[in-house]
């Protein structure tokens, strides 16, 4: 294992933490503007499952990205 491919270790870490870290402010910035009424919506639309498929397909599609719209669903169920 060259130094070259130990940099390309380090760098494919760092950009993976910076995406974490993305969602975390990402889920945290919803949490706090949208709060308790977003909980009722989402609880209110995702109360039979094919909604509720709906509801994560239609929320992955806005932030393009399936990770962080599970990110922002665990941090609404824990709000």
């Amino acid at each position: 294992m060259s130094l070259l491919d130990i940099e390309k270790l380090f760098y494919a870490a760092g950009g993976i933490g910076m995406f974490l870290y993305g969602m975390h402010l990402m889920a945290a910035g919803l949490q706090k503007a949208a709060g308790a009424r977003m909980k009722r919506l989402m609880g209110t639309w995702t109360g039979h499952r094919l909604a509720a498929v709906l509801v994560g397909i239609f929320v992955t599609v806005i932030t393009q990205s399936s990770s962080a719209a599970a990110v922002m669903t665990v941090g609404f169920v824990n709000a």
